[in-house]
């Protein structure tokens, strides 16, 4: 789904979003994605042992829905996110990646609102 910078009212139909398969470190990682100009909207789900493959640099809002996972930065730091929990970051800010013992269901939104300021 694409549009211009001004996003008209908009209802997505997560059931109708077709999912797409990444492999991790370890497990896999189900994307569905809505793409705007300049901004992402994603449900990911995350199987049980899953470990991305890459730290990842860039800015996310990440809101857990259903699980729990942690969010290990790259300085040995790891946080625990359960449901109804949710972290922000802008890119270039963090070197962070994500772990989920059991799986989880997350929903990440980014874009260029979160590019780092100078």
């Amino acid at each position: 789904m694409e549009t211009n910078k001004n996003i008209p009212f908009t209802v997505i139909d997560w059931e109708t979003v077709e999912k797409s398969e990444f492999k991790g470190e370890t497990g896999v990682a189900f994307w569905q994605t809505v793409q705007f100009n300049g901004l992402r909207v994603r449900i990911v789900e995350y199987s049980k042992g899953y470990l991305a493959d890459h730290w990842c640099q860039k800015g996310h809002i990440v809101h857990c829905l259903e699980g729990e996972f942690i969010s290990e930065l790259q300085n040995g730091e790891k946080i625990l996110l359960k449901k109804g929990m949710t972290y922000i970051v802008t890119d270039d800010l963090s070197s962070h990646r994500s772990y989920s013992e059991n799986g989880v269901k997350v929903m990440i939104i980014d874009g260029d609102f979160l590019k780092k300021k100078n």
